[in-house]
């Protein structure tokens, strides 16, 4: 699911915007931060790379689609050069008819897609609730006990969600009426009417109603709460239940397969941008929007094409879904691809190994975000992953990223990363990210989902201006190379708690561009020497 992180505070009704940030203008501190010296050291790289030539690069996007007209994105979108568009013909028989730009693994013959889904427990509650509702547990066998304990798992977690998220509605129907009286309550605190973001930033409150005024504020200032965000938010929620939570919801039925079948494989179509690809432009445009062109913010590959690949709905992937993305990105020719999305539950696991063992097997990168839970995914499972209970080692081409900020004293981990010293690589930039939206427009995002296309681009661009080294060597100095914060002492996201960075990932570091291509130069020229 490509998750948005909802707070509501049940005190006053403030909200906390975490992984949305809406508005049009971005401050310049935020503008292209990742690419700097705060960030990766990309443009550093480049001025590097200066007097290298590049060579194209397919990165695949798994995700909810991508605007493949976007200003920002001409040019960068892949062509499936075998396949003649609108005939109506599989050119190239690789059972996907007029897959121009790649495939939406989320609609069907008819044009028809799925855009709000379940998710993957509430699949799993309606499947078991037909065999064990108004069971006495007593007379099961051991094997149905074991699935009767999923059950009541499942069960209790998808009727307490559904409760919180009820709860809200009220809270956010609310808030415009308190966005009215914030200016007469914190201009009486500030004694003035015309207070600026200034008098707010140097206004220092000491109850925690004060603070969370001030926060209120500040969001609507800095025009990061309006009305739209509110309306937005509602209906993210009413889509939690309406959707996600909601057992009677089948969105399979509207795209016609069997979804525990994964030899059937004729369904989808190629509309590859489907009704909502706000999350997968903003992730493709981290990759490879135009550099220098002065449009949103500068993609970290320069010379890549973006094979679209539509199987992340507003709810949970479907595993099926996901291993049947990855083996066509594979077979078309992808070297790097991106899967910003995860949940809690994957019922096909071993399916979805199998792909991944079959890119790896290719050569291919793929690269996951960790999740935004802010969870130790050592201990609390976040699917995909790069080593499953059956497995015995992890994958070698599989790589987990964290999201950082630009703030290296406390607080580089963002608040809302997963974390874990063996299943987290390596960091990379996920706060306060401005690039491509639907429609030629762009926004600040943030999240694990941000963090892991940074990771594709990077591992797009050395493989672009160093072809002659594999993959399994441009990942490892990507890990080597990163910048170590191991011994600094950090907030554990979530968490007032201070830690060593060093014990959320298995490096201890975030990735760095620069470094990344000092290393590979000379790995370069030791084999041309050795030569």
């Amino acid at each position: 699911m490509k998750k948005t992180i909802i707070t509501l505070s049940l005190s006053i009704f403030a909200i906390g915007i975490n992984t949305i940030l809406f508005g049009q203008s971005v401050d310049p501190k935020i503008l292209n931060w990742y690419n700097g010296k705060k960030g990766m050291q990309t443009e550093k790289a480049y001025k590097k790379l200066k007097n290298k030539k590049s060579t194209t690069v397919i990165v695949a996007v798994i995700d909810s689609g991508i605007d493949i007209e976007h200003e920002d994105l001409k040019g960068k979108i892949w062509v499936n050069s075998k396949e003649i568009a609108g005939n109506g013909i599989d050119d190239d028989k690789n059972g996907y008819i007029d897959d121009i730009n790649g495939w939406n693994f989320l609609g069907n013959k008819k044009g028809e897609n799925v855009d709000g889904a379940t998710l993957e427990k509430t699949r799993i509650l309606r499947e078991l609730s037909k065999k064990f509702e108004g069971i006495d547990p007593a007379t099961l066998s051991a094997k149905d006990k074991e699935d009767y304990k999923l059950y009541e798992k499942v069960k209790k977690e998808v009727e307490e969600e559904r409760e919180n998220y009820a709860q809200y509605l009220p809270q956010l129907e609310m808030l415009p009426m308190l966005i009215q009286q914030v200016p007469t309550m914190v201009g009486a605190q500030l004694k003035k009417a015309d207070y600026t973001l200034k008098d707010l930033e140097n206004w220092k409150p000491e109850s925690d109603d004060l603070k969370q005024l001030k926060g209120l504020a500040m969001a609507i200032k800095s025009g990061d709460l309006t009305l739209k965000v509110i309306e937005d938010q509602k209906k993210q929620i009413s889509d939690m239940l309406d959707y996600n939570l909601n057992v009677n919801f089948d969105e399979r039925a509207i795209i016609g397969d069997n979804p525990n079948d994964f030899s059937d494989k004729n369904y989808g179509n190629n509309n590859v941008e489907g009704p909502d690809a706000l999350h997968g432009t903003h992730v493709g445009g981290i990759i490879g929007a135009i550099r220098g062109n002065n449009l949103g913010g500068d993609g970290v590959a320069s010379d890549v094409k973006l094979m679209v690949l539509r199987a992340v709905p507003n709810g949970d992937e479907n595993d099926k879904d996901i291993a049947l993305a990855i083996r066509y990105a594979v077979d078309n020719g992808a070297k790097v691809i991106n899967m910003s999305f995860g949940k809690g539950y994957s019922p096909h696991q071993q399916e979805v190994y199998e792909a991944f063992k079959y890119a790896d097997s290719k050569g291919v990168l793929l690269v996951h975000a960790a999740g935004n839970d802010n969870a130790n995914i050592d201990k609390d499972p976040n699917f995909p992953t790069s080593l499953y209970s059956f497995q015995k080692e992890k994958l070698d081409l599989f790589l987990t990223i964290g999201a950082s900020t630009r703030d290296p004293k406390e607080n580089l981990a963002a608040s809302f990363s997963n974390y874990g010293q063996t299943k987290v690589d390596v960091f990379a930039p996920g706060f306060e990210i401005y690039n491509s939206v639907p429609q030629s427009e762009y926004m600040k995002l943030q999240g694990t989902s941000m963090a892991a296309p940074m990771v594709a681009g990077v591992g797009a661009l050395l493989a672009s201006y160093f072809p002659t080294l594999t993959m399994h060597e441009i990942k490892d100095i990507m890990l080597k190379s990163s910048k170590s914060f191991k011994g600094t002492k950090q907030h554990l996201p979530g968490s007032e708690e201070l830690v060593d960075f060093g014990t959320l990932s298995v490096t201890g570091g975030v990735v760095d561009v620069y470094n990344a291509v000092v290393m590979c130069m000379k790995l370069e020229d030791s084999k041309v020497k050795s030569n």
